[in-house]
């Protein structure tokens, strides 16, 4: 890359597998992790413990899918970021598109989860990204900026120095659509120019990734735009080989 921000390679597994599944996939990424780009693992909640186990002694981060938005408290089904922390976990994904749009998260929520897990230790993972239709419209950086703005009004700039961003347009979550290098470029440029308006320094330190049907075969040329600090990967991730190969082409960047 032509920036000194380490490359992050990050696998959400989403609601697949099951526990041998999520054992051999850990120990496999732990093995044939490359030097030179920090990986990071996000299981389903049942699996992060003995996740935690298998990665252990290994350069391979921990993450969580997802948190609550309060602390500790009568809210069964949740999960606290000080319970995350306490499984190792060390980032958790923030605002996914699948949360937004299957599960109706409104920017106020995601800001209350990107507060929470900060409060606990995490590194947020602020996902942000427009609709098919929302991109047809011409609205990309509208809605983009506008996710951007929520987050960066209610914690303050400064709370970016510890998070990642991921941009994840919603109609190339899998569907098997990918953005062009250009397409997923211009969206992570407009966010840096975004953050930069307000602190350069933190624009310029912040890692943001693509996220939309990343593959081997389309990494290297996404990974190789100058603000395409990394990716969010789904699939991919599911298949030892195909994700060591994306974070390969980081290292190549």
């Amino acid at each position: 890359m032509s920036t000194p921000r380490t490359p992050l390679i990050a696998g959400n597994w989403k609601m697949n597998g099951r526990l041998t599944m999520a054992r051999e996939l850990a120990s496999a990424i732990a093995k044939g992790a490359p030097a030179g780009v920090e990986v990071l693992v996000c299981p389903p909640f049942p699996y992060l413990a003995p996740v935690a186990v298998t990665l252990q002694g290994s350069a391979v981060h921990l993450g969580a899918q997802d948190l609550a938005a309060s602390e500790d408290g009568a809210f069964t089904g949740e999960v606290s970021g000080e319970m995350l922390g306490d499984l190792q976990c060390g980032y958790v994904l923030v605002g996914h598109s699948e949360r937004r749009t299957v599960y109706g998260e409104s920017d106020d929520v995601v800001v209350a989860k990107f507060q929470r897990a900060q409060a606990a230790g995490l590194v947020p993972v602020l996902c942000v990204g427009e609709t098919q239709a929302e991109r047809e419209a011409g609205e990309t950086e509208a809605v983009v900026g506008r996710q951007l703005d929520a987050v960066v009004k209610a914690a303050g700039i400064q709370a970016l120095e510890q998070a990642v961003v991921a941009y994840e347009p919603v109609w190339a979550i899998g569907t098997g659509l990918t953005a062009s290098p250009a397409q997923a470029q211009a969206v992570h440029h407009f966010i840096r120019a975004r953050l930069a308006a307000i602190d350069a320094k933190i624009a310029t330190g912040i890692r943001i990734l693509y996220g939309g049907s990343v593959k081997a075969d389309n990494a290297a040329s996404l990974l190789a735009e100058s603000d395409i600090d990394g990716a969010l990967i789904g699939g991919a991730s599911l298949d030892a080989d195909s994700f060591l190969a994306i974070c390969q082409a980081a290292t190549a960047q």
